[in-house]
C-alpha cells in the first residue's frame, strides 16, 4: 500500500465504522492502537483519532504524545479526539449537563471550511459523550455548532488539524459521509484508487514473491472467507496450493458433496474427508457447549494434520483470516476480545509458516473481492455458520439422529429464504435443535416429540444484531412444512432476542 490513513483507536464501539467508511472512499486505512503509531510518516495521508469510552478527564483515560504527526500531516478528531486535542492546548473539556447521546442538528456551519462543504445547515448527527469543550484555545475556530452544543467542530489554526464533537462514520450522521470524503479527498489528497481489482493485483503480486515455488495448503470451510482466500492463492501459486475441506458431520444437509463439486468448477486442487463417525464418537455424551467446541477444534487440526503430513514439501498454512480477527485479538486495554479462530494451534504443530491474503479485509470487502474474482454469488453471498457447525445448534450431547433431524429442519427454512427472496435479505440464519420436547398431535395420535427454533438476525458485522422481521405468512408456511416433513418435529419457535443482550448462536 503506497498511501494509507492511520486511525488511533482509543477503545470507541465506532472505531471499526471508521474504518469500513473510509475503507468506502476506495482508500486504504489501518487501525492501531492509540501508543502504537508507526516511527515513520512515509506513505501516511492523514490520521484519524477514533472516540473512547473514557472521559479526557479521567486518570485513566489514554493521553498519548500527539506530536509525531499533529501539526505535520492531516488529522481529524472524533468525540474523544476532538476532547484530547483542546485539553492539550489548554481548553477546558466538562462533563455535559446531561449525557449527549442520540440524534442532533447543526445549526451553524461554515460551509467555507474544507472539512465541511456540501453539508447542510440541520444536517443530522450522532452524539455519544458525556463531556463537552466548554473552553477552546484562541488558535482554535469553531466551524459547526447544535444547539445544545456550541464546539460542534473546529480548526486549528496554522495546521491541517480538524476535529468534531459528534460521529460522522455513524450511518445516523447524514452527511457524514460527506466530512469523511472531504478529509480524505481534499485535505489528505488520497488518491482514491483503492478497489477490489487493484487489491487482487497487489495481493496477488505480494503472494507470488512471499511463496515463490513453495507449497501450500489450506483448510476449506465452505464459508466466504476460506474460498476468496483460495482463489487468490490459486491465481497467484496455482497446483502449489492445496486445500483441504473436512466433513466433520456438522455440516448442513448435502453440504459436503455440493461445496466440493462448487470447488472443482473454480478449478481448486481439493481433497474431501469425511471424517463424521469420528467427530460422533468424540462427542457422545458432551453437553457442555465449551467442551463441544474444543472437541470439535481439536478433531478438525488433528484431521487435518493427518491429511496435511500425507502431501509433500508443505512449507506454508494459508487460513482465511480477516481484518476484524486481528483487531478483535488484540484488545487496546490488553484484554483479548475474541482469541484468533482460524485452525489455532496448527501452525505450531505443522511447524509450518503462515499466510493470510485476506488479513486486510472487513467481511464486505471479502465479498467484494470475492465478486471481481468471479466466484459465483452462490458461494460470495452465503450467510456466516459457526466454525463448529450445527454443533453449536444442537443443545445438548449430539447424536448423528439430532444431526439428521436438525439437517432437514434447516434446509427447509434455508431454502425457503432464497425461494421467497429473503435470504439476502437477512444477514445470518439458522435452525437449533432444543433439548425439550412437547405434546402434540398429529392426525389421531397424541406426540412427544422435538422443539426446533428458527433464528434470522440483521446485522453489519456481527457485533450487533436485531431480530428479522420476516413475515407472518412465510413463518406459518416454513413451520407447517417442518412438522409435516420432519420426523421427530412436532413444534417450531421463531427467536425474537436481538444482541446484546442475547447472542447470535444459541452456544
Amino acid at each position: 500500500m503506497n498511501e494509507k490513513i492511520i486511525i488511533l483507536d482509543f477503545g470507541s464501539q465506532y472505531t471499526q465504522l471508521i474504518a469500513r467508511r473510509i475503507r468506502e472512499l476506495n482508500t486504504y486505512c489501518e487501525i492501531l492502537p492509540y501508543n502504537k503509531f508507526p516511527d515513520s510518516l512515509e506513505g501516511i495521508k492523514g490520521v484519524v483519532l477514533s472516540g473512547s469510552p473514557f472521559s479526557v478527564n479521567q486518570e485513566e483515560a489514554f493521553k498519548p504524545n500527539l506530536d509525531p504527526f499533529k501539526g505535520k500531516i492531516p488529522t481529524l478528531g472524533i468525540c474523544y479526539g476532538a476532547q484530547l486535542m483542546a485539553l492539550y492546548a489548554g481548553g477546558k473539556v466538562e462533563q455535559a449537563g446531561t449525557r449527549e447521546y442520540g440524534r442532533a442538528h447543526l445549526s451553524f456551519i461554515d460551509s467555507n471550511d474544507i472539512l465541511l462543504q456540501g453539508v447542510r445547515s440541520g444536517s443530522q448527527v450522532w452524539m455519544s459523550h458525556g463531556d463537552t469543550i466548554t473552553v477552546i484555545p484562541d488558535h482554535f475556530n469553531v466551524i459547526a455548532s447544535t444547539n445544545e452544543v456550541k464546539v460542534g467542530a473546529y480548526k486549528i489554526e496554522g495546521e491541517p488539524t480538524w476535529a468534531v464533537q459528534f460521529h460522522p462514520e455513524v450511518y445516523h450522521s447524514e452527511d457524514g459521509t460527506i466530512i469523511l470524503n472531504n478529509f480524505v479527498q481534499h485535505i489528505c489528497k488520497c488518491k482514491q484508487d483503492w478497489t477490489p481489482a487493484s487489491f487482487i493485483e497487489t495481493t496477488v503480486s505480494e503472494l507470488k514473491n512471499q511463496i515463490g515455488d513453495d507449497r501450500v495448503v489450506l483448510g476449506l470451510s465452505g464459508g466466504v472467507d476460506s474460498t476468496v482466500a483460495a482463489v487468490l492463492l490459486n491465481k497467484a501459486i496455482g497446483e502449489n496450493l492445496f486445500c483441504i475441506f473436512v466433513d466433520n458431520g456438522l455440516l448442513r444437509k448435502n453440504e459436503f458433496e455440493t461445496v466440493l463439486e462448487n470447488y472443482k468448477t473454480l478449478g481448486l486442487n481439493v481433497k474431501g474427508v469425511n471424517a463424521s463417525q469420528r467427530f460422533y464418537n468424540d462427542l457422545k455424551g458432551v453437553t457442555d457447549p465449551e467442551t463441544k467446541r474444543k472437541i470439535i477444534g481439536k478433531g478438525f487440526i488433528d484431521v487435518f494434520d493427518v491429511e496435511a503430513h500425507q502431501l509433500e514439501n508443505i512449507k506454508w498454512l494459508a487460513q482465511g483470516t480477516i481484518y476484524p480477527d486481528r483487531i478483535e485479538s488484540l484488545s487496546i486495554t490488553g484484554m483479548v476480545i475474541k482469541s484468533h479462530h482460524n485452525v489455532g494451534g496448527l501452525p505450531e504443530k505443522m511447524n509450518l509458516k503462515v499466510v493470510e491474503p485476506l488479513h486486510l479485509l472487513f467481511k464486505d470487502e471479502v465479498r467484494r473481492v470475492g465478486k471481481a474474482l468471479g466466484i459465483p454469488e452462490s458461494l460470495i453471498q452465503r450467510h456466516p455458520f459457526p466454525g463448529p457447525g450445527l454443533g453449536v445448534r444442537i443443545l445438548g450431547d449430539i447424536t448423528p439422529e439430532k444431526v439428521r433431524i436438525l439437517q432437514e429442519a434447516d434446509a427447509i427454512f434455508i431454502d425457503g429464504l432464497k425461494e421467497h427472496g429473503l435470504y439476502q435479505q437477512v444477514w445470518q440464519a439458522g435452525t437449533i435443535l432444543l433439548p425439550i420436547q412437547s405434546v402434540g398431535v398429529m392426525g389421531d395420535e397424541r406426540t412427544y416429540e422435538n422443539a426446533v427454533a428458527l433464528r434470522a438476525v440483521l446485522s453489519t458485522d456481527g457485533m450487533t444484531a436485531d431480530w428479522a422481521k420476516l413475515p407472518y405468512e412465510f413463518l406459518a408456511k416454513i413451520s407447517n412444512e417442518i412438522i409435516n416433513k420432519v420426523k421427530g418435529i412436532n413444534r417450531v419457535v421463531y427467536d425474537i432476542s436481538s444482541k446484546p443482550p442475547a447472542t447470535i448462536e444459541w452456544e
